[in-house]
């Protein structure tokens, strides 16, 4: 039987003033910022914002992915300003030039907006800007491993294929390859902009200018893709030696076929769904301690299974959460390959 409307509104009036919710569950609990230094163009960045979806869907939040559309560090700072401004209950940023960001991030601090820094970014950077903690494969110790392997092959010169050399933190992992096998990493490095036609034409004119060149690295697929179209063309694929950062589906296949030895993998969903899931939690808590966080983001039966169903491996150490490096190999890529570009 239904209560007469006036009778209704009288009881709907009572429950307010008493403090309770009719329905807690109506909206979104909290509303976020994703800030990222990557352009439009950028396809590798769809798995992190699966990350980011997943985790507004496991943890009841909304979270806005924001970018320069051009990649320009310039307007990234400006999105950070808006930001602020905007009053976010927490902000998740790249640290794609530190000195640039120092100043729109010390506006996030003045207001108290808890945030997080992810993807590009050293770990010292993070804390120095004053963020919780930071999500992301530490680029130098990639580079480190991933040029260990080379190493073990007897490789000592090699070709790092750098597409996005405007960020300074892209060259660490051209730095720790060049050490792990005792190279010359300033004579190794090609700026190799971001054009798929200029990146192949570059790639071929340095390998034949030094037919000594035992190895490539590509630090992604931007520049991966189009490398492996040089190689091939040149009659090198499976004779040079041939790593990556980063998968997709050209990189797959290379991996499949033999073109590509192995794909170091920073595990991007991770750097999406970790972020906003630990801004969750803490504002769920109403605090700021990470370790608790962390604690329950690890025994979250949703987040275990999102682990599972897409093979991932978070490293968790005292402050931080890498989410790399992981590697893909002929071993692997089978199952790897069929979530490229969407988890993995």
């Amino acid at each position: 039987m239904r209560l007469p409307v006036m009778k209704a509104l009288c009881v709907a009036a009572a429950v307010l003033s008493m403090g309770l919710h009719i329905d807690a569950n109506a909206g979104p609990v909290a509303h976020f910022d994703f800030i990222t230094h990557a352009p439009d163009s950028d396809a590798w960045w769809n798995t992190v914002k699966n990350g980011i979806k997943q985790a507004d869907e496991d943890f009841n939040v909304q979270t806005d992915y924001r970018n320069p559309p051009n990649g320009d560090i310039a307007d990234m700072v400006q999105l950070v300003n808006q930001a602020a401004a905007r009053n976010y209950d927490g902000v998740v940023t790249t640290i794609a030039d530190f000195d640039l960001l120092k100043g729109s991030v010390s506006r996030l601090k003045a207001k108290n907006i808890p945030f997080v820094t992810a993807n590009t970014g050293t770990e010292k950077q993070s804390a120095d800007l004053g963020a919780l903690l930071h999500v992301g494969q530490p680029e130098y110790l990639a580079g480190k491993e991933a040029g260990q392997r080379a190493k073990a092959d007897g490789i000592k010169t090699f070709l790092c294929v750098n597409h996005y050399a405007t960020n300074p933190l892209s060259f660490e992992r051209c730095r720790g390859f060049a050490e792990a096998i005792g190279a010359d990493m300033k004579t190794s490095v090609l700026d190799a902009g971001t054009d798929p036609t200029d990146i192949e034409s570059k790639v071929s004119a340095y390998l034949r200018a030094h037919p000594n060149t035992q190895a490539v690295l590509t630090l992604g697929p931007t520049s991966a893709d189009p490398t492996i179209r040089a190689v091939t063309k040149m009659g090198l694929a499976g004779k040079i030696w041939f790593a990556t950062f980063d998968i997709d589906s050209d990189v797959a296949k290379g991996i499949k076929d033999g073109t590509i030895k192995f794909c170091t993998d920073q595990q991007p969903y991770l750097q999406g769904y970790i972020p906003v899931a630990m801004l969750a939690i803490m504002h769920k808590n109403h605090n700021t301690d990470v370790a608790q966080a962390r604690n329950e983001l690890e025994k979250d039966p949703k987040f275990i299974k999102r682990l599972q169903d897409y093979g991932l491996k978070p490293v968790y150490e005292a402050r931080n959460i890498s989410s790399g490096p992981g590697f893909i190999t002929p071993q692997n890529i089978e199952k790897v390959s069929t979530l490229a570009g969407k988890y993995r």
